[in-house]
């Protein structure tokens, strides 16, 4: 077998799972190995990978049984493939087990294992497992990975902890733009906004080139919680003038809420008019709730209606403007909507917490 063949094999394997297209990877693959082209563990891995993103479990118990039939053994990155997968599928629970199983095999979990498990634990809000894991990477040595340090801060924040995400950034000796993104949202999120905004004015000096477009949703949420307008809409410009980032829906939320947020109404919907994208539940969720805070029945009614065309079966959008009717008293169109939701049986999306406390 020629190697020029089975790095070809590799780099085209890989072209599949990166476009999703895993099951077509793995024909290539069976085809192939008919021409004596036998797969090695970076073949397999990326394989892995692929359809562990795609949260096929059959599929991935199938490659684990194949690596070992064609003499290859599965290594730490086969495991954490598996591993966040699952998290990114938000299959927390397997994820742990399949960390278990891979420390049953006598295999020692590398950064990014760690990474992802930290992640998992973000997502559940469990800061006493994050701990653990965090115990854990310093015991094997990569609590000192930049990438598991911005898992560290990223779950501390979602935790509530704030002054330990705080800790675990200030220590870093090299930061990337997820790290100081985690550490703004933190501040954000958590009522920190002249922190996050000065956070964001460190890091634009410390890392002119790495600012993205989540790292001005960070900021303009801490714009849109502290009020902070005319800031706002000067970051707004910044972003695509010197960094030539196209404005995105989350963008244009933020600075719906922003102004809604400051009774400035007619300008929020001045500016969803004008956005050059539709606008989605979140940018019209955004004036639906400044409606009811400054009860304005007119752009409630408007921004119901686009609700309902978006998601026509929620109830909860009903639910708020029913209750602009009622801050207003205008109890007749209380009662039209509470006949209309029970008519067509609309439902109320419920919402959820897993937040575990330390």
């Amino acid at each position: 077998m020629d190697e020029k063949d089975l790095v070809a094999l590799n780099a085209m394997v890989l072209g599949y799972v990166q476009h999703g297209l895993a099951e077509e990877g793995f024909i290539l693959v069976e085809q192939m190995q008919k021409l004596d082209i036998k797969p090695d563990v970076v073949t397999w891995n990326t394989l892995i990978s692929g359809f562990a993103q795609a949260c096929d479990e059959v599929m991935v118990s199938k490659l684990f049984e194949l690596m070992l039939m064609n003499g290859v053994e599965p290594d730490a990155f086969s495991w954490t493939s598996v591993i966040s997968g699952l998290v990114q599928n938000v299959q927390i629970e397997k994820a742990l087990d399949t960390f278990k199983q891979m420390l049953q095999h006598g295999l020692y979990p590398s950064s990014a294992t760690i990474s992802s498990l930290l992640s998992a634990c973000a997502t559940m809000a469990n800061v006493r497992l994050g701990r653990k894991v965090h115990g854990y990477a310093v015991v094997i040595g990569v609590e000192e990975d930049i990438y598991v340090r911005s898992a560290l801060v990223d779950m501390y924040a979602k935790c509530g902890f704030i002054s330990e995400a705080r800790v675990v950034f200030y220590k870093m000796p090299e930061k990337n733009t997820a790290t100081w993104n985690s550490m703004i949202f933190a501040y954000a999120n958590h009522g920190y906004c002249n922190e996050a905004i000065e956070l964001f004015n460190q890091m634009e000096k410390a890392e002119e080139n790495k600012l993205d477009h989540l790292s001005f949703t960070a900021v303009l949420t801490a714009c849109s919680h502290a009020g902070r307008i005319a800031l706002g809409h000067s970051l707004l410009l910044l972003m695509q003038e010197k960094y030539k980032i196209v404005p995105r829906l989350e963008h244009y939320a933020c600075m719906v809420d922003l102004l809604g947020r400051a009774g400035k109404l007619s300008e929020a919907y001045g500016m969803i008019k004008t956005m050059p994208v539709k606008p989605d539940l979140f940018v019209w969720g955004a004036l639906l709730g400044a409606c009811r805070n400054h009860g304005d029945i007119y752009l409630a009614e408007i921004a119901s209606r686009h609700l309902a065309e978006l998601e026509p079966q929620n109830n909860g959008n009903n639910m708020l403007l029913s209750n602009v009717y009622a801050d207003t008293q205008n109890w007749e169109n209380v009662a039209k909507f509470k006949k209309l939701m029970k008519r067509k049986k609309l439902r109320r999306f419920s919402g959820c917490s897993w937040v575990e406390a330390a």
